[in-house]
C-alpha cells in the first residue's frame, strides 16, 4: 500500500493500482470507495423519487454525485439532464443529455430529452432528428419519454401544415386587397 501525505499531515493507505486506476480513467470513484452498481442504482432510485415529488436541486445534488461515482453510466447522465432540463438549465441538460448518448446511443429517454432541449432552443432540425430518432428506437412507445417525441412531432406536423396553408392563402390574395377576419 501506499501512504500518501494529506493536508494537515493526515495519512492515507490509498493502493497504487487504485490510484493509477482512478487516474487512467480505469477505476471509477465509486468503485474506489467500494460502491458497486446495485449500491449506486438504490441511490439513484432516492434520485428519480426526489426528481418526481419536484425536489429539483435535491435531485440535482444526488445525480452530481452518482455521475461522479460512476462516470460512463448513460442512465445517471441522463436524469442529471432531466433535473437540469426542468430546471429550465438548458445548456446543462443538453450536455448531459450528450453524455448520456455517448455512452449509450440507444437511451431513448436521453434522446427524447435531448430532442425537447433542442426544440425550446429554437434548433428545430436537430431537435426533429432527435425526436424521430427516439420514436424510432422504442416503436411501440413503452416509455413515456417517446410518447411526448411522438406529440411533440405530430404538434410541429400541424403548426408547419398550418404555416403553409396560411402562407398559400397569403399567396392568393390579390395585393391591396382587404383581410377578412373569421
Amino acid at each position: 500500500m501506499s501512504e500518501e501525505q494529506a493536508p494537515a499531515g493526515r495519512k492515507f493507505n490509498i493502493p497504487p493500482e487504485i490510484i493509477n486506476g482512478l487516474l487512467d480513467g480505469s477505476v471509477t470513484l465509486g468503485q474506489a470507495v467500494g460502491l458497486g452498481r446495485e449500491r449506486l442504482y438504490e441511490i439513484a432510485r432516492v434520485g428519480y423519487h426526489l426528481l418526481e415529488s419536484g425536489r429539483l436541486e435535491d435531485a440535482k445534488t444526488i445525480y452530481r454525485g452518482l455521475v461522479a461515482a460512476s462516470p460512463y453510466d448513460s442512465v445517471f447522465h441522463c436524469h442529471l439532464a432531466a433535473v437540469h432540463h426542468r430546471l429550465g438549465e438548458l445548456d446543462e441538460a443538453l450536455e448531459q443529455y450528450t453524455e448520456a448518448l455517448r455512452f449509450n446511443i440507444a437511451n431513448t429517454d436521453a434522446m427524447a430529452g435531448r430532442g425537447e432541449v433542442y426544440i425550446k432552443r429554437g434548433q428545430i432540425r436537430e431537435g426533429i432528428a432527435d425526436l424521430n430518432e427516439a420514436v424510432r428506437l422504442d416503436p411501440q412507445e413503452k416509455r413515456d419519454s417517446t410518447v411526448r417525441a411522438r406529440a411533440i412531432l405530430v404538434a410541429l406536423q400541424e403548426a408547419a401544415k398550418n404555416r403553409a396553408a396560411q402562407a398559400a392563402e397569403n399567396t392568393q390574395k390579390p395585393l391591396g386587397a382587404p383581410k377578412t377576419h373569421t
